[in-house]
C-alpha cells in the first residue's frame, strides 16, 4: 500500500572525504558529532522550531533535513540564514583546529537544497524529489567544486528552487552568486543544479567580528 505525498524543503548535508585513511572510527563518530552539533545551531540561528522539522535521517557521514511547509519558515530563509550560519560555524571550529588535527578533524561539507513531495514508509523518507536532492549533492562536479575551493562549504540548489527562490533576489539571497554548473538525471529528466559558495574571506570576517 503506498503512502500519500507530502510536501517538504529539503536539505542534505554530506562531509567531505569521510572514508579518507586517516579518518579513524573515533574520528568519524567525532566529525558526526559536530555535523550535528553545528546543524542543530544553524536551525536554531534560524528559527526553526523541531515542530516543524521531520526526524534527521543520518546518513553516515552526512544528514538529511525534511521541513515542513509553513509559513513561519519559508524556503527563503534556508539559504539565507541557515546555510551561512553552518558555513560560518565550519570556518570558526576549523579555525580553532591545532595545525596537528587538520588533517584528521577539518570539516568540508556539500549542501543540496530542493523541495518537493515526499513519501515515507517504515523505514524512512523516499521519492524522487529525495533521489534528485541526494544525486545533486553527490554528483562529481559538486565533489570537484569543494576540492577546488578553500571555503568549509558548498551549495547547490535545484532548478525549482533557483527560479522560485534565488532568481528574485530575496533579502539576504544574491542570484548573481549562484552558477547553473551541472545537471543530473533523476526520473528520466535531465535537472539543472545551481552552485553556490560562500566567500571564504566574509566568513573569516564574520567569525573575527564574532570572537571580538
Amino acid at each position: 500500500m503506498s503512502s500519500q505525498p507530502v510536501h517538504r524543503s529539503i536539505l542534505v548535508i554530506d562531509v567531505e572525504g569521510s572514508t579518507a585513511a586517516v579518518r579513524t572510527n573515533p574520528v568519524r563518530q567525532e566529525l558526526r558529532t559536530q555535523v550535528y552539533r553545528m546543524l542543530g545551531t544553524a536551525m536554531e540561528h534560524t528559527g526553526v522550531d523541531g515542530r516543524w522539522c521531520d526526524p534527521f535521517e543520518d546518513r553516515g557521514d552526512g544528514v538529511l533535513v525534511l521541513v515542513h511547509p509553513v509559513d513561519e519558515l519559508p524556503k527563503t530563509l534556508l539559504l539565507s540564514r541557515l546555510v551561512p550560519k553552518l558555513a560560518h560555524l565550519l570556518v570558526e571550529y576549523n579555525a580553532g583546529l591545532a595545525s596537528v588535527d587538520r588533517r584528521r578533524l577539518a570539516l568540508r561539507v556539500r549542501v543540496a537544497v530542493h523541495a518537493g513531495e515526499v513519501h515515507r514508509d517504515g523505514k524512512g523518507p523516499f521519492g524522487e524529489a529525495v533521489d534528485l536532492a541526494c544525486r545533486m549533492l553527490d554528483a562529481p562536479k559538486l565533489k570537484q567544486c569543494l576540492r577546488e575551493r578553500p571555503a568549509p562549504l558548498v551549495l547547490v540548489v535545484s532548478e525549482d528552487i533557483y527560479w522560485g527562490i534565488v532568481r528574485h533576489g530575496y533579502d539576504g539571497i544574491a542570484p548573481g552568486a549562484y552558477t547553473p554548473d551541472f545537471r543530473v538525471s533523476v526520473g528520466g529528466r535531465r535537472r539543472q543544479g545551481f552552485v553556490h559558495v560562500p566567500s571564504v574571506l566574509q566568513l573569516a570576517a564574520a567569525v573575527e567580528g564574532h570572537v571580538a
